[in-house]
């Protein structure tokens, strides 16, 4: 069930701290705030990107070192400081002409819960809270910030049946 739900995805939503990165928060003396990617998390974004398939953020947080990632990946879709990400999907579905089953959402902690229960699959990482796992149609292998992201960008892409088409766009 949960392959034919996959298929139908045409727009990935992510968290950023826990998912896009390993949830660790660095601060400089000046106050300075920075973040640690994955680049295969990267790859597997632009990977989806390539295959038409949108990829957008939604994050409790705002961050310059995340405005900073999503221009070198490509996403322009960027909610920051929401506060409740369920509330948010209306506008999302309203502004992209979509239908909730065909939005994914990769989450990690409480605050995700709401919009996972509203998409057409909730993914958590591996590592994500006990209650955020139990809400979920999917657990990824990997942690956040540690391939999760890619794993779940290679899940969607294999469902359509366009993995290996778009692998080899890269070799």
């Amino acid at each position: 069930m949960t392959l034919s739900k996959l298929r139908s995805i045409k727009l990935l939503l992510l968290d950023v701290d826990g998912v896009l990165t390993g949830g660790q928060i660095i601060y400089s003396n000046d106050a300075v705030e920075s973040k640690i990617f994955n680049v295969k998390d990267g790859l597997g974004i632009r990977m989806l990107k390539e295959a038409g398939i949108e990829v957008g953020i939604v994050t409790g947080r705002t961050s310059e070192a995340l405005i900073h990632r999503c221009r070198d990946l490509g996403i322009s879709m960027i909610y920051d400081g929401v506060g409740n990400k369920g509330a948010l999907l209306d506008q999302i579905l309203s502004g992209k002409g979509l239908d909730a089953h065909e939005i994914a959402f990769i989450g990690d902690d409480l605050p995700d819960i709401s919009l996972m229960k509203k998409v057409g699959v909730g993914i958590a990482v591996n590592d994500a809270h006990e209650r955020v796992k139990k809400t979920a149609d999917i657990i990824t292998a990997n942690d956040g910030g540690d391939g999760a992201v890619r794993e779940v960008c290679e899940m969607i892409l294999e469902a359509k049946n366009l993995l290996e088409e778009t692998i080899n766009q890269w070799i």
